[in-house]
């Protein structure tokens, strides 16, 4: 398993276009992935799911995968959270 811990940076948070597009990244990879933010824990490949974390800008997550393509899943996603979703 590999795991990483990110901060949201950019203003919206994780809501409505970059939960989208975490969810489509997270679907790229053949890993079970998993966001976790507090005691709560989603699977990233689930819209829903990742909405209902309540991700706003300055919320710590950690982001979990387990499967062949783990460590590369991991980075993408952290890369992607890092840069604002390119916002």
């Amino acid at each position: 398993m590999k795991r990483c811990t990110v901060t949201i940076i950019n203003e919206t948070g994780l809501h409505a276009r970059p939960a989208n597009q975490f969810v489509q990244a997270s679907k790229n990879f053949t890993s079970d992935i998993t966001i976790k933010k507090g005691d709560a824990s989603v699977d990233a490949k689930s819209i829903l799911g990742v909405l209902t974390l309540g991700a706003g800008k300055g919320s710590e997550i950690i982001i979990e995968a387990n499967g062949e393509d783990e460590e590369k899943a991991v980075e993408a996603l952290a890369e992607l959270i890092e840069s604002g979703f390119k916002e």
